[in-house]
Order: structure tokens, then C-alpha cells, then sequence
């Protein structure tokens, strides 16, 4: 994966997007003391180069009925069948986040679910007809806390 040179204004623009997506380019300019072209043309640059990936909503899932959130590890039967599940476990709409992972987990993924109830449902008609091993489930009761990525080009590291 390749590390781009960035500069002071794109870690001033980098933190002021993270911290809220929506703050408008001219707020963010007079920030920075540069016009609203140059954070336009910054953004666009730190998009093509991949960089910022989009920018979303987050939506509260427990207020749109979905009471349970669960990690399960999934154990695959084959390595050769990793392409396979995850192109079907992305066609399953409860299946928010999908990682590939080492340790005991071939994959990892993040479910809502209305209830548990309902999580038996996906992990016996969507999950179990994908051919897996077996599966391993952590409910979770309720997030901790969520972090913002931090910005910071300054490395930790003396010598770096």
C-alpha cells in the first residue's frame, strides 16, 4: 500500500472533514487561509489518490428496530472458497462489515439484526447454505465508544 506525500494543508483539510463531513469548503478555506478552489482542488487530489474514500451518514440502527448487533467469526470449509462467501455475504443486507482476519477467524463480519430471534434466522438461512465449518457469535450489548481516525503526519516514532 502506498504511503503519498502529504503536506500541512492536507492534514488541516483531513482533520476538519473527519471531524465533520458536511462543514462546507469555504468554511474550511478561511481555516486554512487559502481559497475555496485550492481546498476543492486538495480534496479532489486526496480523493483520486485514494485517500478519502467517499463521505457517509451514520444512521442509528437499534432506532430503525434493529435491537441486536453481533461480530461472528466464520470458520471456512475450504480456503478456495473464501472469493465465494464474500461475494454472497455482501448480497445479505444485514451483513454491514466484512473482514478478512488472522487468527482463528477466517473472516469476520458485523450484523444487525432486529433480535436475536431474528440473528438465529440469518445465521441459519443466510450464513449455514454458504458451506462454512462452523461459526462463532459475540453478541455485542452496546457499543463503548466510536474514535474518529486520527490525523496526524507528525510520526510517533523518532527517527521516522
Amino acid at each position: 500500500m502506498a504511503h503519498h506525500d502529504l503536506d500541512e494543508l492536507d492534514e488541516k483539510i483531513l482533520r476538519a472533514i473527519v471531524e465533520n463531513a458536511r462543514t462546507p469548503f469555504l468554511e474550511i478555506a478561511r481555516e486554512c487561509n487559502v481559497s475555496g478552489a485550492a481546498i476543492h482542488q486538495r480534496v479532489q487530489k486526496l480523493t483520486n489518490l485514494g485517500v478519502i474514500k467517499g463521505s457517509e451518514f451514520l444512521v442509528d440502527a437499534e432506532k430503525l428496530g434493529y435491537e441486536t448487533c453481533a461480530f461472528v467469526g466464520l470458520f471456512l470449509t475450504s480456503p478456495s472458497t473464501f472469493d465465494h462467501v464474500v461475494q454472497e455475504l455482501e448480497k445479505i443486507p444485514e451483513v454491514v462489515e466484512c473482514y478478512y482476519t488472522t487468527g482463528q477467524y477466517d473472516l469476520l463480519i458485523k450484523v444487525f439484526a432486529k433480535n436475536n430471534k431474528d440473528l438465529l434466522r440469518i445465521i441459519h438461512n443466510e450464513l449455514q447454505p454458504l458451506g462454512l465449518a462452523r461459526t462463532e457469535t459475540l453478541i455485542s450489548f452496546k457499543d463503548a465508544f466510536r474514535k474518529k481516525f486520527p490525523i496526524n503526519f507528525i510520526s510517533p516514532y523518532p527517527g521516522e
